[in-house]
C-alpha cells in the first residue's frame, strides 16, 4: 500500500434528504480514508447509509456537508466536466444490478467508457476484448446481456469498470444478485485484481464471509461507522 497519503478520503461527510415526513439524515459526519491498493469492506444493515456513502465517494452524489478528497484534491470544488472525467477515468463502478445496455453485446458494453472519453473505436475494442478474455469471457464477447448468466453479466460489468485502468473500484452489493458459488467466484476475482493490478476496492456487502477476506472491514449503523 502506498504511503503517499490516502487515495480517497471522506471528512465529516453528512447527507440529508428531504422527504414528505421531514428531513432524513442518512449520513452523520462520516470520516474514512482508503489507501492505494487497499481492499476495504463496508458492512451494515439495510438503511445504514452504505450505498449513499459509496455514491458520494464516487462523485455520483454530493454531501450535504463535509468533503471528499481524491488524491488530496477536494472533488466538491470541481466543475461538472472535471467530475465526469474523474468518474470516467479514475473510478470504476460495479453495482448489484449490472446496468448493462441490453441492446449492446458484451464487447460493446465494455467499450463504452473508452468511447465516451474519446478513445478510438479500435483501441477501445482491443482493450475491451483483452479484458473480457482475461475474465474468462472470450467466448461470450458477441453475446448480449440477455444471453448471459448472472455471473457472466456481472463479470462483463467488472470488465467495463476496469477499462480505463481506474485507481479504485467501488462495488455496491456486487454479489447480492448471485448464488453463493458465483458470488464467491466474483469476490475471488476482485481479490486477484486487487493483488495483481494494485487497484483499490471498496466493497459494500451484507455477506460477512466475503467481507472478512478484505484487508480491512468497517461497519456502518445509523449513518456512522461503529
Amino acid at each position: 500500500m502506498s504511503n503517499s497519503g490516502p487515495l480517497v478520503e471522506a471528512r465529516g461527510v453528512s447527507k440529508t434528504f428531504r422527504t414528505e415526513a421531514g428531513e432524513l439524515r442518512v449520513l452523520k459526519g462520516v470520516d474514512v480514508s482508503i489507501g492505494s491498493g487497499e481492499m476495504l469492506g463496508i458492512i451494515g444493515a439495510s438503511g445504514a447509509g452504505k450505498s449513499t456513502l459509496l455514491h458520494i465517494l464516487g462523485a455520483l452524489d454530493k454531501p450535504t456537508s463535509g468533503k471528499v478528497l481524491f488524491k488530496g484534491k477536494d472533488i466538491g470544488a470541481m466543475d461538472e466536466n472535471s467530475l465526469a472525467l474523474l468518474r470516467n477515468t479514475s473510478i470504476g463502478f460495479v453495482f448489484q444490478f449490472h446496468h448493462l445496455l441490453p441492446e449492446f453485446n458484451s464487447l460493446e458494453n465494455v467499450m463504452l467508457p473508452g468511447l465516451i472519453s474519446g478513445m478510438s473505436f479500435a483501441e477501445a475494442g482491443k482493450k475491451a476484448s483483452a479484458l473480457l478474455s482475461e475474465l474468462g469471457l472470450s467466448a461470450r464477447i458477441r453475446h448480449r446481456p440477455g444471453e448471459l448468466s448472472g455471473g457472466e453479466q456481472q463479470r462483463v460489468a467488472v470488465a467495463r469498470a476496469l477499462l480505463q485502468n481506474p485507481a479504485v473500484v467501488l462495488a455496491d452489493e456486487p454479489t447480492g444478485n448471485l448464488d453463493t458459488a458465483t458470488g464467491n467466484d466474483l469476490f475471488a476475482l476482485f481479490l486477484e485484481l486487487n493483488k495483481r493490478k494494485s487497484i483499490a476496492f471498496v466493497v459494500v456487502t451484507h455477506n460477512k464471509s466475503l467481507s472478512d477476506r478484505c484487508h480491512r472491514v468497517l461497519e456502518m449503523a445509523d449513518g456512522m461507522f461503529v
